[in-house]
Formats: structure tokens, C-alpha cells, sequence
């Protein structure tokens, strides 16, 4: 089995002090920077929301389900992944939301347009460890879809920042209910 580490979305303005910053991210970059140097992955990747013109996604009086205050605009240092995390192993970053919500990684695509389902199947990954942020979000739709397009689909929770307990919990049911495995515990506030 050829296994990647996916690390969705560790940037700063999903850390403490970002836009939309999530309570115990920037430990969660630095565990998850220990976590790859530590263990021995075919390959290590990355997602990042990267908005243009999400469309309204973005909103000034944000519903928090599917409207959220301006984030990771491509170019700003809100988009910039977190200096806690090592970016040194990653070997491709995925770009996602342009021009839309884009909250699963497989809605991202690297420098060179290749989707991230594509690249990995390229280099024969039928199993991928997700971590990242937020648990109840971008990491849920990412596993999911990990799942869906056939990938043995583990989410390591203990290197994961979530939002809320109560969307985590749901994010948690529907991830076992998708047959994705879970290890750990979710980092929430």
C-alpha cells in the first residue's frame, strides 16, 4: 500500500489571530510538522483555500454554515500556510476555491492544473492520512471525498483543529458512517 499524508488547509488565517482562526491551530501545524518528520510517507501534500472570487462564500453578515467572513484571499498572508508548519516534505500544494466555496482538497489543483485525485493516482497512492484544519469543515469534506474516490482513508483527529464540539461530533458520525478510520482526538475549543 502506498500511502500520502494530505494536510488540508494549515494556513494563518485558520490559525489564532487569522480571519477565521480556529483555537489550537498553530500547535496542530507544529504536531503535524513533528508527525511527518517522524513517520515515512510515499508522498506529502498539501491543500490551501486560495479565494479570488468565491462567489457568496464570502459575506459581511456570514451565516458560518455557508458563508464566511473574507479569507485566504490568493496573494495575501492570510493564504500563507503557517511558519509552525514544515513545508519542506511537501512535494505538491493543491489549490482550492478560486471561484467557489471549495472546501474538499479534490476540489484543488497543483501549479500545473493537475487535480489532486489525478496526481495521486499518477503515483499510485490508494491510501492517504488527513490532517489539518478545521476538523468539521475542510478535513470532513476532504476524508469524505478521499473515501468516495476509493483511497483507504484514515483521519489522524489528534492532528486536527475543529471549530465547535458539536459540529465536530457531526463531522466525526458522518466520517465513521463513510467508513473512513480514525485515530485520536480532535485539538477543539
Amino acid at each position: 500500500m502506498s500511502t500520502a499524508l494530505l494536510i488540508v488547509d494549515v494556513q494563518l488565517d485558520f490559525c489564532e489571530g487569522g480571519a477565521l482562526g480556529v483555537s489550537g491551530g498553530a500547535g496542530v501545524a507544529a504536531a503535524i510538522s513533528r508527525h511527518a518528520a517522524e513517520n515515512e510517507y510515499a508522498h506529502v501534500v498539501a491543500t490551501r483555500d486560495y479565494h479570488v472570487d468565491p462567489g457568496d462564500h464570502f459575506s459581511s453578515q456570514p451565516d458560518y454554515v455557508r458563508s464566511w467572513p473574507v479569507h485566504c484571499v490568493a496573494g495575501t498572508a492570510g493564504a500563507a500556510f503557517h511558519p509552525e508548519l514544515e513545508v519542506g516534505p511537501v512535494r505538491a500544494v493543491f489549490s482550492k476555491g478560486q471561484y467557489s466555496a471549495g472546501y474538499s482538497g479534490f476540489e484543488g489543483k497543483d501549479r500545473l492544473g493537475t487535480p489532486l485525485r489525478d496526481w495521486l493516482g499518477e503515483r499510485g497512492v490508494d491510501a492517504v492520512d488527513v490532517v489539518g484544519i478545521a476538523t468539521d469543515h475542510c478535513v470532513r469534506a476532504t476524508a469524505l471525498d478521499a473515501a468516495k474516490a476509493g483511497l483507504t482513508t484514515t483521519v489522524l483527529l489528534s492532528l486536527t483543529a475543529g471549530v465547535a464540539p458539536a459540529t465536530v461530533d457531526t463531522a466525526v458520525r458522518d466520517l465513521r458512517v463513510a467508513g473512513v478510520a480514525l485515530t485520536g482526538t480532535p485539538v477543539v475549543a
